[in-house]
């Protein structure tokens, strides 16, 4: 199966993690919205309404992600990694992939364990470029490892990715032996892996500009019908630093400013919604194919594990509790 054929495939997950991730926005805007609506009503505390209301929101937004978003996104992450090794993908692939999912570690815990341990290893790594850019040139070595390292950072998160799927694909190993062996592959063949950078950064940027900037235009545009809803709000955001000596900005207390900040809010969140369920997926199977292509001809053995010890630490530790 080619790159393409997979994709197709598998978005059947890519619409249901939108679905959610849109739902949950409604419902933290709305728990926001009747918080301020309430607060208002009750003793003009209108902001302090908003405020609490937004933190109840954010933390169902939280436990959904946990419980529902990252379990889709690891699904979809298996039926990828299946079709690139096995050159098909099951009738339900959407069933086959939550199977995948639980066979492997029975538990929404367990997944977030192993992806909490690969993101350690992971980030260390990229922190140790900034480190050595430290050494070799003072704060401006520093400066270039630091540039460089956020770099990295977007590129780790699709190595994260990938090395989920190594754990997925290496069912015959433990979890935490697959583990280790996908953070080497990410450190064994750093430069065959490079050649995804532009296409990550390139379909990042695109999808930024087209996505997130069509979605600011129309709402800014729907703003602009209602104007005597943001003059109510940044009055309100006024009254509410004065009355707690809290010294706010003219940004938000403007009411032609605040459109433009909420606009452009909406426009990220619609963004990264619909880039983390379309754009990223269509990148991350070709970044998961030269990933797992690698690791296939070349599948990690116990001496590369030690060449990693000393580059990140969370990787020893790991290594040791395997061992222990």
């Amino acid at each position: 199966m080619n790159n393409k054929e997979i994709y197709k495939k598998t978005l059947c997950f890519s619409l249901r993690k939108l679905l959610i991730d849109l739902i949950t926005l409604v419902v933290v805007a709305a728990l926001a919205v009747a918080g301020f609506l309430i607060m208002n009503q009750v003793n003009d505390m209108g902001m302090l309404g908003l405020a609490v209301g937004l933190v109840i929101g954010l933390v169902v937004a939280g436990l959904v992600g946990h419980f529902i978003s990252y379990t889709i996104k690891a699904s979809q992450i298996a039926m990828m990694t299946y079709g690139i090794t096995e050159n098909e993908l099951p009738e339900n692939v959407y069933q086959e992939g939550r199977r995948i999912v639980k066979e492997r570690f029975a538990t929404v815990a367990a997944l977030f364990a192993v992806t909490k341990v690969i993101k350690a290893i992971f980030n260390q790594i990229g922190r140790g470029i900034t480190a050595l850019g430290n050494a070799i040139g003072g704060d401006t070595g520093g400066a270039i490892g630091s540039t460089i390292s956020s770099a990295i950072q977007t590129v780790v998160s699709y190595m994260c990715d990938c090395c989920l799927g190594w754990v997925f694909f290496r069912k015959d190993q433990s979890s935490v032996k697959a583990t280790l062996e996908g953070s080497v592959l990410f450190f064994k063949h750093g430069k065959a892996l490079a050649k995804n950078v532009g296409r990550i950064f390139g379909m990042g940027l695109a999808s930024l500009v087209l996505i997130g900037g069509s979605v600011f235009g129309i709402c800014y545009a729907i703003f602009l019908a209602i104007p005597q809803t943001f003059a109510t709000l940044a009055n309100e955001i006024a009254e509410f630093g004065v009355r707690n000596e809290i010294e706010v900005s003219n940004i938000i207390t403007n009411p032609t400013t605040l459109m433009l900040v909420v606009a452009a809010i909406i426009g990220l969140l619609i963004w990264s919604f619909v880039h983390s369920a379309f754009i990223r997926p269509f990148v991350l199977v070709g970044v998961l194919r030269n990933y797992m292509e690698a690791g296939m001809n070349d599948i990690p053995s116990e001496n590369s594990f030690a060449e990693l010890d000393q580059k990140s630490p969370k990787f020893a530790a790991l290594r040791q509790q395997m061992t222990d």
